[in-house]
């Protein structure tokens, strides 16, 4: 269908119509470009953050052109609010699905007919129906916005496989505008998107993902978390929150751990009836609850602006997942919190359900996801700096905004244990698990030890100023930050990565605030309550400066100065390769961290600033390869 001459409008006509449907005098950031965009016939994938302002996006060019407007939708739940928001900016809309009743559904199609809907809200599910994308044809479809786009992409954090069918629309409807909208979306997952729409050169716009408004804060949880949750409830009592549990049982329990205790809260998750889950939701969006406990079944879609806070009870399973989770915050744009509390038991429970999971693509995927979530977790930089580099956007630290910029966490410098627990592993041939390892450094003499002699190394009893709860969460954070690694068959055991041999060769520092540091009893709590040595926040910029601001990093040894150049040599080559500037492939500022850091596996690489998901997959293994070459594979030194 060809643009109406509605479209052809001056750049006055486009703010006339903001102010005259919208009240609004001017746009928000991207949010013109991309209406002029839709206007002229084109294509468009926008990322946007949450309180973005995308329905704007699609609502408004809808008002402008002549036609119907159609918006793919996975939120069911919402629909009827999405609806009722645009008729109040005087927009003709309406939606069809499953909750509508025969008469109701008979009403909304004579309307389409008579031409009286502009915006029609669907889901993806009838779009798959050959006789519905008929009818849009005979209505006059002139725009086919999808909203939550990244459902399309099995590398998207919440694929949904109906939305594989609006791959259909273009075939049928090729000269209609389709502008796919997300809140969140990796540039792998932007690629995807696009590829499954069959978008014709759109226009592209990635905002920024930073959410300056937002702190991040993370800790260790207490047994089940219930009375950290509550203890951050009642100092937040008069601001509405999210809470997110991993399980049905888990929103159950901590929701009725706060309604006993005087908090209005409810419970959300999928396991409850649709009138459950509409009465919960009704009750939060309009404030008659003040907390809102849920599982990830809640919160895609969902418009309350005030959001004051979120917290995570459980590791979430990823980062994107997180990152959108908590970007339900403060979409008034006002200051609001978020902490992420995480136990022991996290990981084990994450990794049952990736075992269970019948693919195997699928399970290295999701494995993945829990590695970056671990390191998050686990950091000792700014926060915001693994979560938008999960988005490929580089951010230099400090943001003052989130629990290590603030100095919040003491980051306690635990290399040497973490040697201990890899010498040990080394010593006993890398075949066993993380509490046959961690009874060697305890000196806890079991039948299992003393059968292999386990008890004559040098690394028996190492430990043993230090109780097994740090023991095991050490094993664990080195596992989840890469240095260690499960075998495969009968050596199911702990093995090193690269970076772990590094790690015990004292080429890296292993600093960290999420290692519990529980004593054991008797005398030794003095010694167990302070680590190795604790990191002052003006001593952390200064220590973690080579690491995070390569830019300020200054080499002092020939090697390292080596080492740089060939970095940029293997840039350039690369770069010239693909036909772009050496900048586009990887920054001074990286290949900077890479000299300080000298990662040798994919966990490693990632660690560094500047290096997201897509650069590792495009170059990363050509930079790991040069580096692993510049090492030379030195063997591990027969000290350790």
């Amino acid at each position: 269908m060809a643009v109406s001459d509605r479209t052809e409008e001056s750049g006055q006509d486009v703010t006339g119509a903001l102010k005259r449907h919208f009240n609004f005098t001017s746009f928000r950031p991207n949010q013109e470009d991309i209406v002029r965009a839709i206007l002229a016939g084109r294509d468009v994938f926008a990322a946007l953050p949450t309180g973005g302002g995308k329905s704007l996006c699609y609502q408004l060019p809808a008002l402008m052109r002549d036609g119907l407007t159609v918006v793919v939708s996975p939120l069911i739940a919402l629909m009827k609010d999405q609806v009722d928001s645009a008729r109040a900016h005087g927009i003709a809309a309406d939606f069809l699905n499953s909750t509508l009743s025969a008469e109701q559904s008979r009403d909304t199609w004579r309307r389409l007919a008579a031409g009286q809907i502009k915006l029609l809200y669907v889901a993806p599910e009838r779009i798959s129906h050959a006789d519905f994308r008929q009818a849009l044809g005979r209505f006059g479809l002139c725009f086919i916005a999808v909203d939550e786009a990244h459902c399309i992409s099995e590398w998207g954090h919440e694929f949904r496989p109906d939305y594989r069918t609006l791959g259909l629309l273009r075939a049928e409807f090729p000269s209609v505008p389709i502008a796919a909208f997300t809140a969140t979306a990796t540039r792998q997952v932007q690629r995807d998107v696009t590829r499954q729409l069959r978008l014709a050169k759109p226009f592209i716009v990635r905002a920024s993902f930073d959410r300056p408004e937002i702190f991040y804060r993370v800790k260790p949880r207490s047994g089940d978390g219930d009375a950290q949750i509550l203890e951050f409830v009642r100092r937040n009592q008069e601001q509405p929150g999210i809470v997110y549990r991993g399980t049905r049982k888990s929103v159950e329990r901590t929701a009725a751990h706060l309604v006993r205790n005087g908090v209005h809260a409810v419970a959300y998750h999928a396991g409850l009836s649709d009138d459950e889950r509409r009465t919960s939701q009704e009750a939060f969006l309009s404030n008659e609850a003040s907390v809102v406990v849920a599982t990830i079944a809640f919160g895609m879609g969902i418009d309350k602006a005030n959001v004051r806070w979120v917290i995570h009870g459980d590791l979430p399973r990823s980062l994107e997942g997180y990152y959108q989770e908590t970007g339900r915050a403060a979409r008034d744009g006002n200051p609001a919190q978020t902490v992420l509390f995480y136990g022991k038991g996290d990981v084990s429970s994450v990794r049952w359900h990736i075992r269970n999971m019948e693919s195997s693509v699928e399970q290295q995927r999701a494995e993945a996801r829990l590695q970056e979530v671990l390191h998050y977790a686990g950091s000792s930089v700014c926060r915001r700096i693994q979560l938008l580099a999960h988005f490929d956007e580089e951010y230099s630290g400090n943001c003052g905004n989130c629990d290590i910029c603030t100095g919040e966490v003491e980051l306690a410098d635990h290399t040497v244990a973490a040697q201990k627990i890899l010498s040990a592993a080394v010593r006993t041939g890398e075949r066993f698990g993380g509490h046959h390892l961690v009874d060697i450094v305890t000196g806890n003499a079991t039948d299992r030890i003393i059968e292999r002699g386990h008890q004559l190394l040098p690394t028996f009893g190492v430990g043993s100023d230090m109780d097994r709860g740090f023991w095991l969460s050490l094993v664990q954070d080195l596992a989840g930050r890469g240095y260690l690694v499960r075998g495969e068959g009968n050596a199911a055991g702990f093995r090193l990565t690269d970076s772990g041999r590094l790690l015990l060769k004292a080429k890296e520092r292993y600093l960290t605030g999420a290692v519990e540091t529980a004593a054991t009893s008797g005398g030794a709590a003095d010694r167990a309550d302070k680590p190795e040595h604790q990191v002052t926040r003006g001593a952390r910029r200064s220590t973690l400066a080579g690491r995070t601001d390569g830019e300020n990093l200054q080499f002092d040894r020939q090697d390292q100065k080596e080492l740089f150049e060939r970095l940029k040599t293997l840039r350039t080559s690369i770069a010239r390769e693909h036909g772009v500037p050496p900048f586009v492939v990887f920054s001074d500022k990286t290949l900077r961290v890479m000299v300080a850091n000298r990662p040798t596996d994919s966990s490693a690489l990632l660690r560094c600033h500047g290096v997201g998901p897509r650069k590792l997959e495009a170059f990363g293994q050509q930079f790991l390869s040069l580096i692993h070459d510049f090492l030379d594979g030195s063997a591990l030194s027969p000290e350790a």
